[in-house]
């Protein structure tokens, strides 16, 4: 069955946070996440086997910051299609039938113009190239997620589908103001989700930047504005530090789960999580729905 075909007749369960996973098994702060994809290719595999276990349908590749812009960024200057290609590797080997693998694609790393000096064209190209790399590789979706920028978002869709006839889906950030919610550059919900499947989202939605409680007043906007599949993947809270200096997520896999269901409620197609969350909280979002 296509992924696509699934999102209709029975809906998705995504994987949750990647980053939180690394830095429980020794990630540091500066480290370069993609670069597990290579230096320790058996704690990604086990990071998506878990996930699998727990009930995800989708491994989310670990791709989200693996163009050749942020890794040179980082310092990885050598080795960009190879850490692209075995992070799909990684996610496929734990993939057994009727389990999908998405290619992630994460914010390019510089703001637009004129806010900042990333010209369209060029963002374009970074996102075509790791794409390309991505689309060889084999997987069976794109996931554009964490995008604070309708026209980055949409930048990346069409670069994918210059590469790709794969289904894509494309999750914005939003902040909740006392006006409602929108993107750090003010993109409203409505307009943002309207764009993006006119552009050719198989799938729009949010991620991260909220919790679960605050993420089902934002689902159902999402929902009332479209009429395609949503995607809608929250954090585990918003991130607080402990005395220690030890960064938390205060939600636990049951309020989460519970929330999930609200949102599921709303007519939402794709749910998962987002940063702070692991393979309990999706083992939850499983048996609650």
């Amino acid at each position: 069955m296509k992924i696509t075909e699934k999102v209709k007749h029975e809906g998705v369960v995504l994987d949750g946070g990647m980053g939180s996973m690394l830095i429980s098994r020794g990630l540091q702060g500066g480290d370069c996440a993609e670069k597990w994809n290579i230096d320790h290719p058996e704690v990604i595999r086990e990071i998506h086997q878990a996930y699998f276990d727990a009930g995800a349908d989708v491994a989310t590749a670990n791709t989200f910051g693996a163009s050749s812009f942020k890794l040179e960024k980082m310092g990885v200057k050598e080795g960009v299609e190879i850490i692209n290609t075995e992070a799909v590797n990684n996610a496929r080997a734990a993939a057994k039938p009727g389990q999908y693998v998405a290619g992630d694609l994460g914010p390019v790393g510089e703001m637009l113009a004129p806010m900042g000096s990333m010209t369209v064209e060029r963002a374009k190209a970074i996102y075509v190239h790791q794409a390309g790399m991505i689309e060889a590789a084999g997987v069976d979706l794109f996931l554009i997620e964490t995008i604070f920028d309708l026209n980055e978002a949409i930048a990346a869709l069409e670069a994918v589908q210059t590469v790709s006839s794969k289904p894509v889906f494309c999750s914005l950030t939003f902040n909740q103001t006392k006006k409602g919610f929108f993107t750090l550059m003010g993109n409203p919900v409505d307009v943002s989700m309207q764009r993006l499947r006119d552009a050719g989202a198989a799938a729009v939605g949010a991620n991260c930047s909220l919790g679960s409680d605050r993420m089902i007043g934002l689902a159902k906007q999402i929902r009332e504005s479209v009429e395609i599949p949503v995607i809608v993947q929250p954090n585990a809270g918003m991130p607080q530090t402990r005395p220690d200096g030890i960064a938390f997520y205060p939600e636990d896999e049951n309020l989460f789960a519970k929330n999930i269901k609200k949102i599921k409620a709303l007519g939402v197609d794709i749910v998962g999580g987002c940063c702070g969350t692991t393979p309990a909280f999706i083992n939850k979002i499983r048996a609650s729905i």
